[in-house]
């Protein structure tokens, strides 16, 4: 079995606007690490966009990285917007997009790795992906 990092992660928000948690699974080789997170007034993408963020964040290694999100604005903006974006100073109909910050921050750190990007259909029964939902939904519940 190749040598690949699987990251499975999810965003939730109750309200949207409001209060947001997300949630991310690390799968190397027999080891899983879990992490989560909350926000207090935010929106759904912002959440998916940031389970990514930390979960890239937590890699302490050089290795080949497989992301699976439920969320195509993530898994769209990253393989397809991204560029276009950049091209035009991170704008869209001469307007800056939407979570700006995150997107660079995104953008970074998965420059920095071998990453590719996979979307998956969420609460299809994906237990990693389930999982990575029951984190961040809990993260909202107890605020952390």
């Amino acid at each position: 079995m190749p040598n690949i990092l699987k990251i499975y992660c999810d965003g939730a928000c109750s309200g949207n606007p409001g209060k947001g948690g997300w949630g991310a699974i690390l799968i190397w080789k027999e080891t899983t690490k879990e992490i989560s997170g909350f926000e207090e007034n935010t929106t759904n993408n912002r959440m998916e966009l940031t389970a990514a963020i930390e979960a890239l964040k937590a890699i302490k290694r050089n290795v080949k990285v497989e992301v699976y999100t439920d969320s195509k604005y993530l898994c769209n903006g990253i393989t397809n917007w991204i560029q276009k974006w950049k091209k035009n100073n991170w704008c869209s109909k001469n307007k800056l997009i939407k979570n700006v910050d995150l997107w660079q921050d995104l953008e970074l750190l998965s420059s920095n790795l071998n990453v590719s990007w996979h979307w998956i259909r969420g609460h299809n029964g994906d237990v990693h992906n389930e999982k990575a939902d029951k984190l961040a939904t809990t993260a909202i519940k107890y605020g952390k």
